[in-house]
């Protein structure tokens, strides 16, 4: 299977998952939805396991692109950390269900799969604040609870939210993560 088998397998798996949840993901599934052999699958992915940690690189590495995207660079590099906020906050709306899916499958029962998402956490998501006094940081972290909390509103909600007032939303968020402020 070349690397573009490999992609249309792993968004097939992305579907799966989508449409049934991630207990659906299987061989036979993803194969039937890629209308790929088994065969092929097993060539890239010996085992469900690793099947379903690609799925969570994938899934994740495709969040990290679109905050890349929002900041117009490859990675966070340079970024001092109200920008890489920004970029977070933007990029954590329009969520799908399997990105749902997925980061609670990661952080309840796989640990190989939580270390994934926590990587791109720690390097774009505004940390738990060491200090109470810290107030900078305790901003950005209320403002990436926000952000995270419009993120689960819109995966679990059937509604979609305005595109206008998820833009100011969005604004009003990353207003409380802002320094300088009272």
């Amino acid at each position: 299977m070349r690397e573009s088998k490999r992609e249309a397998a792993l968004e097939a798996a992305k579907r799966v998952v989508q449409r049934d949840g991630v207990t659906a993901l299987s061989y036979e599934a993803v194969a039937a939805e890629a209308e790929l052999t088994k065969g092929g699958l097993l060539y890239h992915f010996p085992s469900r396991e690793n099947l379903l940690l690609a799925l969570h690189e994938y899934v994740a590495g495709q969040w990290e692109q679109c905050m890349c995207r929002e900041v117009g660079q490859q990675d966070d590099a340079g970024l001092d950390d109200q920008t890489k906020l920004e970029a977070y906050v933007r990029a954590s709306q329009n969520p799908d269900r399997a990105e749902l899916l997925l980061t609670l499958e990661a952080a309840t029962q796989n640990e190989a799969a939580h270390a994934v998402w926590s990587r791109i956490y720690d390097r774009w998501a505004a940390p738990m604040p060491v200090a109470a006094e810290d107030d900078e940081a305790v901003r950005r972290f209320i403002a990436r609870l926000a952000a995270d909390g419009l993120w689960l509103y819109e995966s679990i909600n059937e509604a979609t939210v305005d595109p206008q007032v998820r833009d100011r939303l969005v604004q009003e968020i990353t207003a409380l993560g802002q320094t300088g402020q009272p």
